[in-house]
């Protein structure tokens, strides 16, 4: 007989609660030291009686229990203390839509009323200039650049002279003539004018990296490949504590954050967290006084005080 069909029925002379047959799945509980097992007094001998506690009585369930391609509770995911307060907090702190990147970020830079060829190529061009540059200073730059008439077309037919003059001053312009010139000129090529619709597409392009191609893939054709991780969201994911570990660069927050964020609120982080760092979460004096979440951010007290 296979132990997994053994079933035990033990009495008691109490018939209170509990007492009876345990339902299958459950197990039976220990005796206590000297009480029999059948309810009346043993007349076995002291050793026999030592020999059965000794006994010991493994059970096994059945397949039909255990239930054919069951599988174990998988255990649940690290998520940060605090994160939902925390995340309506900041949203309560960006209700008024006041920072920079509410009014000059890559969605207000491109012409509304360029065919969509065009306004997907401002908008790469725009998150292009904006790398270690000030908002107010990409739109002013690209407000340059739409006055010339902003197309894949024109671009190329710009020398590259008069270009770093209309962009700058934005941060390491020379090289973003450079950038800008070569990736518009594979647009033109393999692309018939228009910009990739995949991130691998957009990252292979000279100048674009990552948190790039996910705005652009966000702004431009409208689908959340991702979170776009810049210096605002990757510092302050981790004065939040909302990395399990510290992490040192943004593409590493970037792989922290979406291995527990709701994909859900994915393309909200960005534009919420970047106005939060520009406006109260700074980099260096951050304004923790008028923070809401002053007592539930980790980094407050070692970066304001008590």
């Amino acid at each position: 007989m296979s132990m997994a069909s053994v079933r035990m029925v033990t009495r008691s002379r109490s018939q209170g609660p509990g007492a009876g047959p345990r339902g299958g799945g459950e197990e039976a509980a220990p005796f206590r030291r000297g009480e029999a097992a059948a309810g009346k007094k043993s007349h076995s001998p002291t050793k026999r009686q030592r020999k059965t506690q000794k006994l010991s009585v493994t059970y096994e369930a059945s397949d039909h229990e255990k239930g054919e391609g069951a599988k174990p509770p998988e255990a649940p995911g690290w998520e940060p203390r605090d994160w939902q307060q925390q995340l309506v907090n900041i949203r309560t702190m960006r209700s008024g839509k006041d920072a920079p990147v509410d009014q000059l970020g890559a969605e207000h830079c491109y012409d509304p009323s360029a065919p969509p060829k065009v306004r997907r190529y401002q908008v790469l061009l725009s998150l292009m200039l904006s790398s270690q540059t000030k908002d107010q200073v990409t739109a002013g730059a690209m407000q340059r650049l739409r006055a010339r008439g902003l197309t894949v077309d024109s671009i190329l037919q710009t020398d590259d002279s008069t270009l770093g003059t209309l962009i700058y001053p934005v941060g390491f312009w020379r090289s973003k003539v450079k950038y800008i010139k070569q990736t518009s000129a594979i647009l033109q090529q393999r692309y018939g004018g228009d910009i990739p619709a995949s991130v691998a597409e957009l990252v292979a392009l000279p100048g674009v990296g990552p948190k790039m191609a996910h705005l652009a893939m966000a702004v431009a054709w409208g689908t959340v490949s991702g979170i776009a991780v810049d210096t605002h969201v990757h510092r302050i994911a981790n004065r939040l504590g909302w990395t399990k570990t510290a992490t040192k660069s943004p593409e590493k927050t970037r792989a922290a954050l979406e291995a527990w964020l709701p994909r859900e609120l994915w393309s909200e982080i960005n534009g919420l967290l970047v106005g939060f760092g520009q406006q109260t979460c700074l980099p260096v004096h951050p304004q923790c006084q008028a923070c809401l979440n002053r007592s539930l951010c980790p980094a407050a007290r070692s970066l304001c005080g008590p």
